[in-house]
């Protein structure tokens, strides 16, 4: 689908809230979250080269957008990407079962103290439309370390074209929007501010049928 001027500009804004601005910087490992976009693995590796962090966890098994593309499991087709482009095996670890955000962090965080890794800090890499996403889920769930959250430098139109698919990218943004606006009430995550004029185009985007990654019965912000 190629969208609306209005549809584009409200997803624009949905964009930018979602990009935290983080600096990256060293820390004492980076956990990687597994998705249908192979392009995180690429830009976890980008900071390994950089010095970034010693060690990389990629975590993710497989979900409905990602079953035919990674059937060997996301964090495993991550680590078969990093190796590829010369990440050497002993700078990785694999969780391969986690199926939300959520379970990314609790099982990264419990991977790591069994294999004896002190963290500090922690550089979670994940699709630009989710870097707050993850933040907040990280910092309720490990509220002892410190979080730096970041992701491929790109524009919202690059991610859309390397993505291939408009449509996606946009039920997949204001699906991470809803997350940001129910899941602290559930204890999923912190609560942050979220502006009104993001909450106004999340809404004219529900509106116009970019529902499909809603949390199902929850349309709106409740």
């Amino acid at each position: 689908m190629i969208p609306t001027q209005e549809v584009w500009d409200d997803t624009q804004l949905l964009w930018d809230y979602q990009l935290m601005g983080h600096d990256p910087r060293p820390c004492s490992v980076a956990i990687s979250l597994g998705s249908h976009d192979l392009g995180v693995a690429d830009t976890t590796v980008d900071l390994y080269r950089r010095g970034m962090m010693p060690l990389i966890v990629f975590t993710g098994a497989t979900s409905r957008t990602t079953r035919e593309r990674m059937p060997r499991g996301e964090a495993v087709h991550y680590r078969e990407r990093a190796l590829e482009l010369g990440v050497p095996a002993s700078a990785v670890l694999v969780e391969p079962h986690a199926r939300n955000t959520g379970e990314n962090i609790r099982f990264s965080r419990s991977l790591l103290e069994e294999s004896g890794v002190e963290v500090s800090s922690v550089l979670l890499v994940s699709k630009p439309y989710e870097e707050r996403r993850a933040y907040a889920t990280a910092r309720k769930l490990w509220p002892t370390v410190e979080f730096v959250s970041t992701s491929a430098p790109m524009t919202l139109s690059e991610y859309a074209d390397s993505i291939g698919d408009a449509r996606l990218v946009i039920d997949m943004l204001v699906g991470s929007l809803q997350r940001l606006l129910i899941y602290p009430e559930q204890g999923f995550m912190i609560s942050q501010e979220v502006p009104e004029d993001v909450i106004a185009a999340y809404e004219r985007l529900c509106a116009q049928g970019f529902t499909s990654r809603l949390v199902p019965g929850t349309a709106r912000a409740e």
